[in-house]
């Protein structure tokens, strides 16, 4: 074996687009042979995702020199990772906790992909699963009804196996009749300022609206003063996983464009979901368009997880812990991915425990969705034996609830244990009134 390879960080280090270097293949191909070294001298990260695994068999093959790694193992592992982040959690050697070797290994995935796509371009598959809000409109086209019902039928999902390379088994979120806008317009929600303003997230606007309308009913039971606006885009996240930077940019433009006003008049930006909250809080500010950079940075600092805001006055008169309604003595908690990226803790869990009478049980491991990687011919088996631990964890607790903040792990616990979680969020609207619980019992199959 040649000389040793330094743990230091490369001349290749980049982890910002915007810097000539982030594109350099010579460059990232350093940074590769650095981060797998160290992650070879390590293996903490071998439990997570199929990305890990695959290096460590590649490199014993290879007699441990990773530069030994053929270009098709480096994309096996690229492509095995599916940005649940919790290696950059769990890694003692990060940027983010100031560690001299900078190791982010999301942020390096995100790096060859970005320039495999500006090489190859982006598949017609990804760019379909990239643009979730491009789908909720061409559904609206015709009768919801029509792609609900087509989503279920065996030989459409058959055709959209073998066109976009969507699993015939995967269950798919139903789109919503009327989208989260269309009711915050029609119920006199849509503001021009507030002490907090909403990003709904994509999945609320066009597939799950009650969690935005519980949101809205619980944050105005506790006397906040909560702003809807028009127009928001998908945080740009499914497309950042597949390497789609410019969709990315253009989306995030948007969407700060929109936001910016209510920042500078003092608001709040609450995101629904972990994943969105994440873009904007850690996402944004690195890889939007160098003008956008200060505007995103204002942006991050905005923003908040629903239950953290909540969270924050638990000590103010207008907190209202007037609950009417419990669901049960036990609620088994899945903690997002995201969220734990966030590091702010797990405020839903907190919040939930203001219920009288209520207990909570955790559950850490990752349920295997993540993004679409779920959703793709190559990725539904294995989300599925990813998330295992996370299923029996939660089947395990013998609880009178579910919940979690993620709606993906939601829909994949729904397929894979019969259970659906609820939102926090969701949890406390109903508690909060009579009754609130009567239609759901301990194992519903929903």
């Amino acid at each position: 074996m040649d000389k040793n390879i330094s743990y230091a960080p490369t001349d290749g280090l980049s982890y910002d687009p915007a810097e000539p270097k982030y594109w350099d293949k010579a460059g990232l191909r350093k940074e590769i042979e650095r981060t797998f070294e160290i992650c070879h001298g390590c293996r903490m990260c071998f439990k997570f995702c199929d990305s890990f695994p695959s290096l460590f068999s590649f490199i014993d093959a290879h007699g441990g020199d990773v530069r030994k790694l053929t270009d098709h193992e480096i994309e096996k592992v690229m492509d095995d990772c599916f940005q649940c982040k919790l290696c950059e959690v769990q890694c003692p050697y990060t940027e983010r906790d100031n560690h001299e070797f900078k190791l982010d290994f999301p942020k390096l995935v995100h790096r060859y992909k970005a320039i495999r796509a500006r090489e190859k371009g982006i598949s017609f598959r990804d760019k379909v699963l990239g643009n979730p809000d491009r789908a909720g409109k061409l559904v609206r086209a015709l009768p919801v009804i029509l792609a609900n019902t087509a989503n279920r039928n065996k030989l459409h999902r058959l055709f959209m196996e073998q066109v976009l390379g969507i699993h015939r088994d995967k269950l798919l979120p139903d789109f919503s009749d009327q989208t989260f806008e269309k009711w915050a317009r029609k119920n006199g929600k849509i503001k021009t300022e507030g002490e907090i303003v909403l990003f709904q997230t994509c999945y609320v606007q066009h597939n799950e609206p009650q969690i935005g309308k519980d949101l809205v009913e619980v944050f105005e039971k506790n006397h906040v003063d909560i702003a809807c606006i028009e127009g928001l885009k998908c945080c740009g996240m499914p497309a950042w996983e597949h390497g789609d930077i410019n969709s990315l940019q253009k989306q995030a433009h948007e969407n700060i464009e929109k936001l910016l006003p209510f920042v500078q008049k003092g608001a709040k930006i609450i995101a629904i979901n972990p994943t969105c909250a994440m873009m904007l809080r850690r996402e944004y500010p690195t890889l939007v368009k160098i003008e956008d950079r200060e505007n995103a940075k204002q942006i991050a600092d905005a923003t908040m997880d629903p239950s953290e805001f909540l969270w924050s006055i638990r000590n103010e008169p207008r907190f209202n812990s007037d609950f009417k309604s419990s669901p049960g003595s036990k609620i088994a908690y899945h903690a997002p991915c995201h969220l734990r990226a966030q590091a702010i803790g797990f405020k839903g869990r907190d919040l939930l425990r203001k219920i009288p009478g209520v207990t909570i049980s955790m559950t850490m491991e990752c349920c295997g969705h993540d993004g679409t990687y779920a959703m793709k011919v190559e990725g539904f088996e294995a989300s599925k034996r990813i998330g295992q631990k996370a299923f029996d964890s939660m089947s395990q607790q013998k609880a009178d609830l579910w919940a979690t903040e993620c709606p993906l792990a939601a829909l994949q616990f729904q397929q894979h244990t019969g259970i659906k979680p609820l939102h926090p969020i969701s949890i406390l609207a109903r508690a909060y009134k009579e009754n609130g619980f009567k239609d759901l019992k301990q194992g519903d199959k929903q």
